[in-house]
């Protein structure tokens, strides 16, 4: 090869004989993990109908009927001809990857609508002006609703005594014991609320001369009335701590309507397609679960 004189050291990668160096992993920055519905798993059943029922009974009360609709989660990928033509970096089938973006959020916005879902007052089932939504854990729950120094309710710690406490844990806990027969085996916090449960082994914990390293975590919470998994979700409300029964708790695809993909016709130079899953919530004996809210969250 001759000899040219150019010193590539110098002037990096202005020539066009050097490859670019482009890493062929791609970073995904937004948020998608699901705790809550990896927590609850798949359920073993699904739903028949939008409008979804089931039956609560208490041998000193008649039974009940309690509802709940299904709401759709759908998204539309579309990619050009060209860049289905096009070799992009990282990947092998830009349609693919797309579908699997899609995906993501749409089980992202599912876990954020099971905490969080609240349904249109005027028309439940909604129509064609009003879309149908799924009524969320917050909604459902009514009888176990504490708040800090409030209906004999123990006061938090801080300026405003509304710091959560172990103390306001093991209230709630119990009282939701004394209501019914379930079992709170889940606490599903943010990341404020988090932090407060992990000091709460800060007064106890010690870290001895050999020790490098430290823990300050609590992942499960043993107390009188079982045993816990703590979960953190970034779609739980700030203020609020949510105590629930897992085994009462399904979220229920319509039948044949799981997330799957819908492949339309071709509009110019492009093809595209719809991702779309219709889900619905099945909270049971909403007495078996509890919240506190009003907490400090910041």
């Amino acid at each position: 090869m001759a000899f040219t004189g150019k010193a590539t050291y110098s002037d990096g990668t202005t020539f066009p004989e050097l490859y670019e160096d482009v890493s062929d992993i791609i970073g995904i920055i937004s948020p998608f993990e699901t705790p809550l519905l990896d927590h609850l798993g798949d359920p073993q059943r699904s739903a028949n109908s939008t409008v979804h029922e089931w039956t609560e009974d208490s041998p000193l009360n008649n039974r009940v009927r309690r509802t709940n609709y299904t709401q759709i989660f759908t998204a539309t990928v579309e990619v050009s001809g060209s860049q289905l033509a096009n070799r992009p970096i990282g990947l092998a089938d830009e349609m693919d990857y797309q579908k699997q973006e899609r995906l993501r959020e749409l089980i992202r916005d599912l876990e954020n609508c099971v905490i969080n879902g609240v349904p249109p007052k005027s028309n439940p089932q909604g129509d064609a002006s009003t879309r149908r939504t799924m009524k969320g854990i917050t909604s459902f729950l009514q009888t176990n609703v504490f708040t800090s120094g409030q209906d004999g309710f123990p006061a938090g710690e801080g300026a405003g005594s509304n710091h959560l406490t172990e103390e306001q844990i093991n209230t709630a806990l119990r009282r939701i014991s004394e209501n019914d027969s379930g079992s709170v085996d889940t606490i599903v916090v943010g990341g404020f609320q988090k932090r407060r449960i992990n000091n709460f082994i800060l007064r106890s914990h010690g870290c001895g001369e050999s020790s490098a390293r430290f823990r300050d975590l609590v992942s499960t919470y043993k107390s009188d009335f079982g045993v816990c998994r703590v979960i953190l979700s970034r779609w739980v409300p700030p203020d609020t701590v949510l105590l629930l029964d897992s085994s009462r708790i399904d979220v229920l695809p319509l039948a044949g309507r799981s997330f799957g993909f819908k492949k339309l016709a071709s509009t110019g130079d492009s093809e595209s397609g719809r991702l779309i899953g219709e889900y619905t919530l099945e909270l049971r004996n909403e007495q078996c679960h509890g919240m506190i809210q009003g907490l400090e969250a910041y």
